[in-house]
Protein backbone atom coordinates (compact mmCIF):
# COMPACT_ATOMS: atom_id res chain seq x y z
CA UNK A 1 0.00 0.00 0.00
CA UNK A 2 1.02 3.49 -0.59
CA UNK A 3 1.58 5.87 2.10
CA UNK A 4 -0.22 9.23 2.14
CA UNK A 5 1.28 12.02 4.07
CA UNK A 6 0.61 15.70 4.39
CA UNK A 7 3.34 17.97 3.31
CA UNK A 8 3.26 21.04 5.54
CA UNK A 9 6.12 22.63 3.71
CA UNK A 10 4.06 23.71 0.65
CA UNK A 11 3.70 27.46 0.09
CA UNK A 12 0.74 29.38 -1.23
CA UNK A 13 1.10 30.45 -4.85
CA UNK A 14 1.86 34.18 -5.29
CA UNK A 15 -1.01 36.57 -6.13
CA UNK A 16 -1.10 37.37 -9.81
CA UNK A 17 -0.59 41.06 -10.53
CA UNK A 18 -1.11 40.77 -14.27
CA UNK A 19 -4.41 42.72 -14.19
CA UNK A 20 -3.15 45.43 -11.85
CA UNK A 21 -2.07 47.88 -14.62
CA UNK A 22 -5.50 47.53 -16.23
CA UNK A 23 -7.21 48.44 -12.98
CA UNK A 24 -4.90 51.39 -12.36
CA UNK A 25 -5.46 52.82 -15.85
CA UNK A 26 -9.21 52.29 -15.58
CA UNK A 27 -9.30 54.28 -12.31
CA UNK A 28 -7.06 56.97 -13.78
CA UNK A 29 -9.30 57.29 -16.83
CA UNK A 30 -12.42 57.48 -14.63
CA UNK A 31 -11.03 60.33 -12.53
CA UNK A 32 -9.77 62.21 -15.60
CA UNK A 33 -13.21 62.08 -17.19
CA UNK A 34 -15.29 62.83 -14.10
CA UNK A 35 -13.18 65.64 -12.62
CA UNK A 36 -13.67 69.24 -13.70
CA UNK A 37 -10.81 71.66 -13.44
CA UNK A 38 -11.45 75.05 -11.93
CA UNK A 39 -10.56 77.70 -14.47
CA UNK A 40 -10.28 80.66 -12.13
CA UNK A 41 -9.43 80.93 -8.46
CA UNK A 42 -11.86 83.39 -6.94
CA UNK A 43 -10.21 86.12 -4.94
CA UNK A 44 -13.45 88.00 -4.31
CA UNK A 45 -16.45 86.97 -2.25
CA UNK A 46 -19.21 86.03 -4.64
CA UNK A 47 -22.79 85.49 -3.57
CA UNK A 48 -24.92 85.63 -6.68
CA UNK A 49 -28.16 87.60 -6.39
CA UNK A 50 -31.47 85.78 -6.66
CA UNK A 51 -33.61 85.98 -9.79
CA UNK A 52 -36.89 84.50 -10.97
CA UNK A 53 -36.40 84.37 -14.76
CA UNK A 54 -33.19 82.51 -15.59
CA UNK A 55 -31.88 80.87 -18.74
CA UNK A 56 -28.86 78.63 -19.29
CA UNK A 57 -26.05 79.56 -21.63
CA UNK A 58 -25.66 77.35 -24.68
CA UNK A 59 -21.92 77.64 -25.37
CA UNK A 60 -19.98 78.31 -22.19
CA UNK A 61 -16.72 78.31 -24.13
CA UNK A 62 -17.68 81.70 -25.62
CA UNK A 63 -18.22 83.34 -22.23
CA UNK A 64 -15.74 85.71 -20.59
CA UNK A 65 -16.29 86.27 -16.88
CA UNK A 66 -15.80 89.46 -14.89
CA UNK A 67 -16.04 88.98 -11.12
CA UNK A 68 -16.92 91.86 -8.81
CA UNK A 69 -17.08 91.76 -5.03
CA UNK A 70 -15.17 92.44 -1.83
CA UNK A 71 -11.80 90.67 -1.57
CA UNK A 72 -11.52 87.51 0.52
CA UNK A 73 -10.13 87.81 4.04
CA UNK A 74 -6.58 86.93 2.99
CA UNK A 75 -6.49 89.81 0.45
CA UNK A 76 -8.39 92.35 2.56
CA UNK A 77 -5.25 93.71 4.24
CA UNK A 78 -3.70 94.55 0.87
CA UNK A 79 -6.76 95.56 -1.18
CA UNK A 80 -9.22 96.73 1.48
CA UNK A 81 -12.87 95.76 1.83
CA UNK A 82 -14.34 97.82 -1.02
CA UNK A 83 -15.63 95.83 -4.02
CA UNK A 84 -12.90 94.99 -6.53
CA UNK A 85 -12.87 93.73 -10.11
CA UNK A 86 -11.24 90.37 -10.84
CA UNK A 87 -10.29 89.42 -14.40
CA UNK A 88 -9.12 85.81 -14.70
CA UNK A 89 -6.88 85.26 -11.66
CA UNK A 90 -5.90 88.88 -11.00
CA UNK A 91 -7.37 91.94 -9.40
CA UNK A 92 -7.79 94.71 -11.93
CA UNK A 93 -9.13 98.21 -12.38
CA UNK A 94 -12.12 99.11 -14.50
CA UNK A 95 -9.66 100.66 -16.98
CA UNK A 96 -8.14 97.20 -17.63
CA UNK A 97 -11.38 95.77 -19.02
CA UNK A 98 -10.85 96.88 -22.67
CA UNK A 99 -7.48 95.10 -22.74
CA UNK A 100 -9.07 91.99 -21.21
CA UNK A 101 -11.82 91.93 -23.86
CA UNK A 102 -9.26 92.43 -26.64
CA UNK A 103 -7.18 89.49 -25.41
CA UNK A 104 -10.31 87.33 -25.14
CA UNK A 105 -11.30 88.21 -28.71
CA UNK A 106 -7.86 87.40 -30.07
CA UNK A 107 -8.00 83.98 -28.42
CA UNK A 108 -11.17 83.09 -30.37
CA UNK A 109 -11.72 82.36 -34.02
CA UNK A 110 -13.03 85.23 -36.10
CA UNK A 111 -16.44 83.59 -36.63
CA UNK A 112 -16.95 83.19 -32.87
CA UNK A 113 -16.20 86.81 -31.93
CA UNK A 114 -19.75 88.16 -32.60
CA UNK A 115 -21.20 85.36 -30.44
CA UNK A 116 -18.98 86.14 -27.43
CA UNK A 117 -20.77 86.90 -24.17
CA UNK A 118 -19.40 88.86 -21.24
CA UNK A 119 -20.85 87.54 -18.00
CA UNK A 120 -20.82 89.76 -14.95
CA UNK A 121 -20.65 87.78 -11.72
CA UNK A 122 -21.36 90.46 -9.16
CA UNK A 123 -21.80 90.00 -5.43
CA UNK A 124 -25.36 90.74 -4.36
CA UNK A 125 -24.29 93.51 -1.94
CA UNK A 126 -22.12 95.40 -4.44
CA UNK A 127 -23.25 98.92 -5.34
CA UNK A 128 -24.33 99.56 -8.92
CA UNK A 129 -21.77 102.35 -9.46
CA UNK A 130 -18.93 99.93 -10.24
CA UNK A 131 -21.25 97.84 -12.42
CA UNK A 132 -22.18 100.93 -14.45
CA UNK A 133 -18.48 101.78 -14.87
CA UNK A 134 -17.84 98.24 -16.15
CA UNK A 135 -20.76 98.49 -18.56
CA UNK A 136 -19.42 101.79 -19.92
CA UNK A 137 -16.00 100.23 -20.54
CA UNK A 138 -17.62 97.26 -22.27
CA UNK A 139 -19.65 99.61 -24.44
CA UNK A 140 -16.46 101.44 -25.48
CA UNK A 141 -14.97 98.21 -26.88
CA UNK A 142 -18.29 97.14 -28.48
CA UNK A 143 -18.81 94.19 -26.15
CA UNK A 144 -22.56 94.63 -26.00
CA UNK A 145 -23.58 91.02 -25.39
CA UNK A 146 -23.69 91.04 -21.57
CA UNK A 147 -25.42 88.79 -19.08
CA UNK A 148 -25.67 88.80 -15.32
CA UNK A 149 -25.09 85.61 -13.37
CA UNK A 150 -27.68 84.82 -10.72
CA UNK A 151 -29.08 81.96 -8.72
CA UNK A 152 -32.66 80.77 -8.77
CA UNK A 153 -34.89 82.46 -6.24
CA UNK A 154 -36.12 80.11 -3.56
CA UNK A 155 -39.81 80.69 -2.93
CA UNK A 156 -41.11 79.89 0.52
Amino acid sequence: MSKFRKDDKKELPPVSTASLPDIVFMLLFFFMVSTTMREVTLKVKMTAPQATELSKLEKKSLVSYIYVGPPHQQYASKYGTAPRVQLNDQFANVDDIPDFITVEREAREEAEVPQMITSLKVDEFTKMGIVNDIKLELRRVSARNINYSARKKVEL
